[in-house]
């Protein structure tokens, strides 16, 4: 996806919605995410080939996250510090699981297909975050 395809997916007439939106649906992901690590952490963990204890860990902390960034998405206006902060934390994410799948993680194929997967989405998140944020402040200059 270039970037400005990117620019486009957050480009409305009213760049407040589209941050909105994609703070939104990174939170919805999350949380499902978040679900399923806690209720299914002794299946997931055989299939992904992750320790169940670490899904739980994972599971919730995803909760948490995912509640703040629901909270801030439902704010009218979210503040851009916080913005930046879920934008970062997403890109940190990113970088993370890649570092863990090269470096300590041994999962099954399924679980480091999974973890590059979920990197590329969380990063797409943040990119996406991060130009809706952008457009939203040269709106109101």
């Amino acid at each position: 996806m270039s970037t400005n395809q990117i620019a486009a997916l957050a480009r409305t007439a009213e760049p407040q919605l589209a941050l909105r939106r994609f703070l939104a649906l990174d939170a919805a992901v999350t949380g499902g995410n978040a679900v399923a690590y806690l209720a299914l952490s002794g299946p997931l963990g055989r299939f992904l080939g992750a320790g169940s204890g670490l899904l739980l860990t994972i599971g919730a902390f995803l909760a948490v996250y995912a509640g703040c960034v629901a909270l801030l998405a439902a704010r009218p206006a979210p503040p851009a510090a916080w913005v930046r902060a879920v934008v970062e934390a997403n890109l940190a994410w990113a970088v993370l699981s890649l570092a863990a799948l090269a470096l300590w993680l041994a999962p099954t194929t399924a679980g480091a297909v999974w973890t590059v997967l979920q990197a590329l989405v969380v990063a797409g998140f943040g990119l996406l975050q991060h130009v809706a944020l952008k457009q939203r402040q040269d709106s109101s200059v």
